[in-house]
């Protein structure tokens, strides 16, 4: 198993808090994929992605695959063909549909079932403030935590794999052989995506948080603003552990002022942005500004900038892990 960047992924003993994440990981979504293990170097932020994902994706009030429209809608909005791809899997085993050519190819029109298509456009939406859609939402206020949770969790996820990882799960990334591909991948998580799943199970993997004011959207549901306030709390600590309170600000103003869309060509802004901070911490800065408004331009020369001022793998992590979250809480933010 390689992560991009990582010298390597440290063992997860039984007993341990990363064995104890890793063994329901199995057992309730079917293997240990890269988007969970890749957190692997602060356990912390691997119980915690786990556990928002768990509590909103698969144990979540709602249908299961319309959740997983969310997941690949929201990753081909962000242009994250791996996730696209994870979770078209997972639609095609819980639906027995593949829709993952009609949402990348911008065709959401086309699907029949009125729920997934609407549920489709809304995750499409979700980088887009005030839209409409965002106002009248698909869902019943019940069901809205596990649906803006499952959208809040791919806007974070999907940074950290187009940066760490390939490009897509299969071996195969197109025509007879790719479909093939999917249709094994489908049987092959079919038993744990048909498993039964208690809400609110995974929260005892760390201790209790209060939830932050911009994830408040959780609060309807205890078991998803619990697994949401720990995951919070474990990002904010190992990201003040790397990241200086200037860059954390820094990078805090420029999100908020960000409307979702594309930085554009050119990184002046983000130079303009780490401007005052000093050479180690622009450093830092850079990586992060960049992870949370335009990872797809995170490349090995801003990774070995970060590294020699900040070396190791759970350094790393924990600065990409902070920026992306903080990026997605933006979003949660106006959906």
């Amino acid at each position: 198993m390689s992560i991009r960047y990582f010298q390597s992924l440290p063992r997860a003993s039984t007993e341990s808090l990363s064995g104890k994440v890793l063994a329901q990981v199995r057992k309730e979504f079917g293997a240990e994929v890269e988007p969970f293990t890749l957190h692997l170097p602060v356990p912390e932020l691997l119980a915690g992605v786990w556990m928002a994902c768990r509590e909103t994706l698969l144990a979540g009030i709602g249908r299961r695959d319309a959740k997983e429209v969310v997941a690949a809608a929201v990753s081909s909005l962000n242009r994250r063909p791996f996730c696209v791809d994870a979770h078209s899997i997972m639609l095609l085993e819980s639906s027995g549909n593949d829709f993952s050519e009609l949402i990348t190819d911008g065709k959401r029109e086309l699907i029949a079932d009125p729920f997934l298509r609407e549920t489709a456009a809304w995750a499409s939406a979700t980088r887009t403030p005030g839209s409409l859609i965002l106002q009248k939402p698909p869902f019943t206020p019940e069901e809205a935590p596990a649906f803006i949770g499952t959208a809040v969790l791919f806007h974070y996820i999907n940074p950290m794999v187009t940066i760490l990882l390939g490009p897509s799960p299969l071996p195969f990334t197109s025509g007879l052989p790719k479909r093939v591909s999917m249709q094994m991948a489908a049987w092959f998580f079919g038993s744990a995506i048909r498993r039964p799943k208690e809400p609110g199970t995974s929260l005892q993997l760390l201790p209790d948080a209060p939830l932050p004011y911009d994830l408040s959207w959780a609060q309807p549901s205890k078991p998803i603003a619990g697994a949401f306030a720990r995951f919070a709390q474990s990002i904010e600590r190992s990201g003040a552990m790397v990241l200086s309170a200037e860059v954390r600000n820094a990078v805090g103003n420029a999100v908020e002022k960000w409307n979702g869309s594309d930085p554009g060509i050119g990184n002046r802004w983000c130079e303009e942005s780490i401007s005052p901070l000093g050479t180690a911490d622009k450093t830092a800065g850079r990586l992060a500004l960049l992870t949370a408004l335009a990872p797809y331009r995170v490349d090995e020369t801003i990774i070995r900038g970060f590294s020699t001022h900040f070396p190791g793998d759970d350094k790393l992590l924990s600065a990409l892990a902070w920026s992306s979250f903080t990026a997605a809480k933006r979003i949660g933010s106006w959906i």
